[in-house]
């Protein structure tokens, strides 16, 4: 928690608008102690919470409330206080949601690489960005489609698995691959003391997608992946997650205060804090 730019993202925010609200990172290793921060916000003692990994769906767990992002992903980013009550939500949903609609205007089909929390929040935002289809594939869709796991959540948020080998076979991607108009990439593939993303690269049918495809890489760190750096090479739109991580503290910002806050005073402040300065490469987006 000691290398969050989180309290970073939100004192620009609050810097911006002339608050002086606090907020700051607080290490939970365990159960017990993130029980004590939620206690914290039933009480009034604080405002909210943005939670992280690994405690997301302990955190929808303890609240007394979800919105349906929350309850459909089974993860909770965010918690507020609402009179008495404690209510989960999950603004990575929304916050990927509003990157996606600034990146293509005609989205068509999705699809989502990945299987934990992370494409979870990606098939919805798909949705919400206007997918009239999303697809789904991860490393483990292999084999019998009855064993591949989390195939039953997926398909209640309408997704549309698609095995990882069916890239190389008739009736997979590359078939599917001209009506994609979005393909969020949902891993750690390609982060920053991850695998490095080449062998997701060579999954993409790249020569059969369409000149506007958008491409999304959720990792930011580095900011420019080889999945990116292949999106580049063929001249198709692309962008790394940054803008994600400060669009769902928007969000978030917005359910504790009621405020539009500054977002590009929070988007330097991310970038401060995660690169030093601002990036060379800006993300390319699709035609506005």
């Amino acid at each position: 928690m000691g290398h969050s730019v989180s309290p970073a993202i939100h004192h620009a925010a609050y810097d911006a608008l002339g608050m002086s609200h606090n907020y700051e990172a607080v290490d939970c290793p365990d159960e017990e102690s993130v029980r004590k921060q939620v206690a914290r916000i039933r009480s009034g003692e604080i405002a909210g919470a943005n939670v992280t990994v690994p405690h997301k769906i302990l955190a929808l767990s303890l609240a007394d409330e979800a919105t349906e992002g929350a309850s459909n992903t089974g993860a909770a980013n965010v918690l507020t206080r609402v009179g008495d009550q404690v209510v989960a939500h999950n603004t990575d949903i929304s916050g990927l949601a509003d990157e996606l609609r600034s990146g293509t205007k005609n989205p068509r089909a999705a699809w989502v690489l990945g299987n934990g929390g992370a494409a979870l929040a990606a098939v919805v935002a798909c949705r919400q960005a206007g997918a009239s289809d999303v697809y789904l594939s991860a490393r483990s869709f292999v084999g019998d489609p009855a064993h591949w796991p989390k195939m039953e959540r997926f398909r209640q948020l309408g997704a549309i698995p698609v095995g990882w080998s069916d890239a190389a076979t008739p009736g997979g991607i590359p078939e599917l691959a001209p009506s994609l108009g979005l393909i969020v990439q949902a891993t750690s593939a390609g982060m920053k003391g991850a695998s490095d993303g080449a062998p997701l690269v060579k999954q993409i049918p790249w020569e059969s997608l369409g000149r506007d495809t958008f491409i999304y890489d959720l990792v930011y760190n580095p900011p420019q992946t080889p999945l990116l750096t292949a999106a580049q090479e063929r001249g198709l739109p692309r962008s790394h997650g940054l803008g994600m991580l400060v669009g769902q503290a928007a969000h978030a910002f917005k359910i504790w205060l009621g405020q539009e806050p500054d977002r590009d005073a929070m988007r330097q402040a991310a970038d401060r804090g995660i690169f030093g300065a601002t990036p060379a490469s800006t993300p390319e987006r699709g035609p506005s």
